[in-house]
């Protein structure tokens, strides 16, 4: 921002939602008339794009099928280290925001919250701020100087198992959550079984308890 006017500003925005995209795309346009945006509706579509160019902002939704939104997230950085990525979620943020936030977002927000709350999210980041809503705060604060052992059993998960948990625990099969994530079944079962060990639990059935009570689903 210069004189109280945006510069020029790249945004691209990823989700396979045309309507997702489309919001976001006027709310872009009210905050700054002069914009290019440009649209990914797959993780290997918004890589490609960011190989090609520079970019201001990244809006990402960390459900699209296949490559992890988190892994996308990561090499976003690692391509462009200064673009700001804005993650914008249908998880809550008990799930995946503090992930995120590690692996180089600027700011976490949930598609239930307002439009005005996502205009204020993206001004924020756009001048080079974090966005981080009071909810996740109170999160961060509740975990901060916690042990390994006295860590919700999710929370020492890697981001792929947290992921197939959270598949599994919406009601999905092993052959659905491996075609999602362009995985084996076979590797499916082996994140299950690891998951299932790190939890301490024997059943999809206490997954899904677990997950439910942890808003993880």
């Amino acid at each position: 921002m210069k004189n109280g006017k945006w510069k020029m500003i790249r945004a691209l925005l990823v989700d396979d939602h045309e309507i997702v995209r489309e919001g976001v795309k006027r709310i872009l346009e009210d905050i700054s008339p002069d914009i290019f945006i440009g649209e990914a509706s797959s993780n290997s579509e918004a890589l490609q794009l960011i190989q090609k160019q520079n970019w201001d902002l990244m809006v990402l939704d960390l459900s699209i099928h296949g490559r992890s939104g988190l892994e996308v997230l990561k090499s976003a950085k690692q391509i462009r280290p200064k673009v700001r990525v804005l993650i914008l979620s249908m998880h809550s943020e008990e799930q995946y925001a503090i992930r995120a936030f590690k692996a180089g977002a600027s700011g976490y927000i949930t598609k239930g919250n307002s439009r005005e709350e996502l205009s204020d999210a993206i001004k924020k980041i756009l001048k080079g701020g974090k966005y981080i809503s009071l909810s996740l705060a109170e999160i961060m604060i509740e975990g901060f100087g916690q042990q390994d052992e006295n860590k919700p059993p999710h929370q020492l998960l890697s981001n792929r198992e947290l992921e197939v948990l959270c598949l599994i625990a919406s009601g999905k099969t092993v052959g659905e959550v491996a075609a999602q994530l362009n995985l084996s079944d076979k590797t499916i079962s082996t994140y299950r079984a690891r998951i299932l060990e790190k939890m301490g639990m024997k059943t999809n059935a206490e997954l899904t308890h677990y997950a439910i009570k942890n808003n993880l689903v």
